[in-house]
């Protein structure tokens, strides 16, 4: 089993629940998280604008200037079978990917172990 989490723009999640689910994949569990990418902006720049008298002291000023802002995403996460890992992969890029920056990660990792909480029922009996 792998667990297959993805960040994905806010925009996107009733396309992403629609997408999978529409595939055979209807257990996910979806939150609502705040990050950010490795991209940032060039302080120097701004603040020479800001210097110049070209941009006002306002919110949107602000939000410019914060190089630690934090942008709203969407975090899946679903636990899948060995062989529909590239499947589940296939289905998150194809209805997020824009090819715009902020597009989204995939990450996939092992599951060593599930147990149901009810029942006791281990592994694949658990699933």
């Amino acid at each position: 089993m792998k667990e297959v989490m993805a960040i994905i723009r806010q925009n996107k999640v009733n396309q992403t629940k629609e997408a999978l689910v529409k595939d055979g994949y209807p257990a996910f569990t979806c939150l609502k998280v705040l990050g950010r990418g490795k991209k940032t902006i060039d302080l120097s720049i701004v603040q020479d604008i800001v210097d110049a008298g070209e941009m006002p002291i306002s919110t949107v000023g602000e939000a410019l200037t914060e190089p630690t802002r934090l942008i709203p995403k969407r975090f899946f996460t679903l636990i899948v079978e060995d062989e529909d890992v590239d499947k589940v992969v296939s289905i998150i890029i194809d209805t997020n990917q824009t090819g715009n920056p902020g597009d989204g990660k995939i990450f996939v990792i092992p599951i060593e172990e599930s147990i149901r909480v009810r029942s006791g029922e281990k592994n694949a009996d658990a699933f």
